[in-house]
């Protein structure tokens, strides 16, 4: 089984960032805290881990004047990818089939339910082919 690279996993301060930046697409400081929900965290805390994420290659920033606009570097399907990825190499063994049947058992699927879900996926496979 090909082993996969361990991703950089961010913390729920900075991930809760990271989901501002892309919402955004673009921000400073203050248009994170407008959409960041309460209890917002204070205005200090968000260029702390702003610099972190910086730091770590997830954002970059350019300045006009003293402020800051960051820019997410790093897209959300691209982490979401990275950390399902470490997801299933660490809990699962890197097998979707036995992680698809944890949720599915866990979550009470109908049999109905999980051929839709199938249907789906072949579907959407299907079209990203034809691509």
């Amino acid at each position: 089984m090909k082993k996969s690279p361990t991703p950089v996993q961010l913390t729920k301060a900075e991930e809760q960032i990271m989901q501002a930046l892309w919402t955004l697409k673009q921000a400073t400081v203050q248009d994170i805290l407008e959409v960041l929900e309460a209890p917002k965290p204070a205005r200090t805390t968000v260029s702390t881990v702003l610099t972190i994420l910086e730091n770590k290659g997830f954002v970059s920033h350019t300045t006009a004047g003293r402020v800051n606009t960051y820019l997410p570097l790093i897209k959300k399907e691209q982490y979401s990818r990275s950390m399902l990825s470490g997801f299933l190499h660490n809990y699962f063994n890197g097998s979707f089939a036995t992680m698809a049947s944890f949720f599915a058992k866990d979550n009470n699927y109908s049999i109905e339910e999980l051929d839709q879900m199938i249907e789906q996926t072949r579907k959407e496979l299907t079209e990203e082919q034809k691509k």
